[in-house]
């Protein structure tokens, strides 16, 4: 698995009909959307997944029926973190017969946690989990952020790589710079614009989820960072800057990210845009002001046009 935790993986959203009903002929057509797009590899149940928003059995029904869909063309990680060790290592079990080949887990979420309860909590699950695990550094979501020596005792405790979306840069470099020389431990981004420079510095790639939206375009951009083609790097990463405006900021809501993706996504036809509670998703207004940004986009830049075409080869 070490080796194959590089380039784009998306954290793909969970396609909804309702609380408690997959859309899987949309999970279907993401999947094969993602796939065609050159993805290498799919995220499952991750923040932007909301897999804290869905029921236990909705899980583990999309865990099951994203592994079926996937059927071993790329590497399959799953979110497995949770208030409580069982809820995690039921989930981890469910991943492990599912198919999938690797576990993602941060600190537990709502109560407050310290540097060394956290790597206490992973002394005492690692030796139960089924598959290899990442770590997940989500400060916002999590209170806790992830100091360079817990993830340096993770990594002693069998954590394979780490996933950062703290958004915090020096910390981002200092990861970078503590494991450059550990070539079995990946680095990966979760903060779209730090893609680069986690190619360029020793990283491993992106967890990203505009790779939702647009895979080809985050494929192709790790793959200039790679070339070291800074000119290509420049021009997808002012087309990035560009989506940030245009798609992720329709909504003043907190929950916007999650809430534009998915609208995204129903825009361009591959799945239901439900948003699972306690989110709502966009009103009207807003759903027509997506197809306007999106036309707009797709006009604006040639790269956009032909991936969004690409979807009619796509059943």
């Amino acid at each position: 698995m070490n080796s194959s935790l590089k380039g784009i993986i998306p954290p793909i959203v969970t396609p909804l009909i309702n609380e408690e009903e997959l859309d899987e002929s949309g999970l279907a057509r993401l999947i094969e959307y993602l796939i065609s797009g050159g993805v290498h590899g799919i995220f499952l149940l991750g923040t932007t997944g909301e897999a804290t928003s869905l029921s236990y059995s909705l899980r583990r029904e999309f865990v099951e029926k994203a592994c079926a869909f996937i059927n071993k063309r790329v590497p399959v990680m799953v979110g497995v973190t949770d208030t409580s060790a069982a809820g995690l290592l039921e989930m981890a079990h469910v991943s492990k017969s599912a198919g999938a080949d690797a576990l993602v887990i941060s600190s537990p979420y709502y109560l407050p946690i310290s540097q060394n309860e956290f790597v206490d909590f992973l002394k005492n699950i690692s030796p139960k989990l089924p598959l290899p695990f990442l770590l997940y550094n989500m400060p916002s979501c999590t209170k806790m952020h992830m100091s360079v020596e817990t993830v340096r005792q993770a990594k002693e405790l069998g954590a394979i790589g780490i996933k950062d979306s703290s958004g915090d840069l020096a910390y981002f470099y200092t990861l970078l710079d503590e494991f450059k020389n550990e070539t079995d431990f990946a680095v990966i981004c979760g903060t779209e614009l730090f893609l680069p420079e986690s190619v360029n510095f020793g990283g491993s790639g992106g967890i990203t989820g505009g790779a939702n939206i647009f895979p080809r375009l985050f494929v192709d951009m790790y793959k200039a960072s790679l070339d070291g083609d800074l000119n290509k790097v420049a021009r997808l990463r002012d087309i990035v800057i560009q989506i940030e405006k245009k798609i992720y900021n329709i909504s003043a809501d907190s929950s916007r990210y999650i809430e534009s993706i998915k609208c995204a996504l129903s825009v361009l036809g591959i799945c239901s845009g439900y948003v699972a509670q306690p989110f709502s998703g966009f009103e009207e207004a807003q759903k027509q002001q997506m197809q306007v940004n999106i036309k707009e986009l797709a006009e604006m830049y040639p790269e956009l046009n032909e991936e969004i075409s690409m979807l009619n080869s796509i059943t």
